[in-house]
């Protein structure tokens, strides 16, 4: 079985750190993909990114438990729902039901008045990360939802009010799911909280590795 975790836009594979140190301690290895650097060959864009990711998978053996956060969410749900067979368990956390366009096109001004030095942190340019920003707007889950077959958890920061009602809409497209909070945490559960979030996908691995 192998496990990842996919970071969200604004991150990069280091901010799964806090998680994988806990998981690490409990025995369970991870993968923490980079996920603007696997798509090398073409421009960055949505679509190039799945499409790298899907490549990266396809050189894995077995079932994977699959976990992404915000973006990472939304990759690692089209991923299940196109590779079903693939996919053990699936962990949705600050995961937009649908993309918010107002609101992305607010960040996006907000965005490209930002300095360059400010994206380096991410490993994602700033040209780069409007450009994904941009190819994302008409993404959203539900158009997927009825095709994810696997258990799957819905998470979310308890602060993080623009994603908990999407979290709760997710719970119930998605069949088979469940949801939980995830306590002092916002958006960015995997660096706001890590030992919570943890704990949350320990707990589930746990419990779907002993159906699979």
């Amino acid at each position: 079985m192998t496990n990842i975790l996919l970071h969200g836009l604004g991150q990069n594979e280091k901010s799964w750190t806090g998680v994988t140190e806990q998981l690490n301690a409990l025995g369970i290895k991870t993968e923490t993909p980079a996920l603007f650097s696997i798509e090398k060959s073409r421009s960055l864009c949505y679509e190039n990114i799945y499409r790298a990711f899907a490549a990266y998978c396809a050189g894995l053996h077995g079932k994977i438990n699959l976990a992404g956060l915000s973006l990472g969410g939304i990759l690692a749900a089209d991923y299940a729902a196109e590779f079903p067979d693939r996919i053990n368990s699936l962990i949705l956390i600050g995961t937009p039901y649908r993309i918010p366009k107002a609101a992305f096109t607010v960040q996006n001004v907000i965005l490209s008045l930002m300095p360059e030095r400010m994206f380096y942190k991410t490993g994602c340019s700033k040209k780069d990360t409007l450009s994904l920003l941009d190819s994302m707007r008409n993404l959203s889950v539900p158009d997927k939802a009825s095709e994810i077959k696997c258990r799957t958890l819905i998470v979310c920061g308890e602060k993080d009010r623009a994603n908990l009602k999407s979290a709760g809409k997710l719970r119930e497209a998605v069949r088979n799911s469940s949801l939980r909070l995830v306590k002092d945490a916002g958006h960015e559960a995997n660096t706001d909280n890590p030992s919570a979030l943890a704990a949350i996908i320990h707990e589930f691995w746990k419990e779907n590795d002993s159906h699979c």
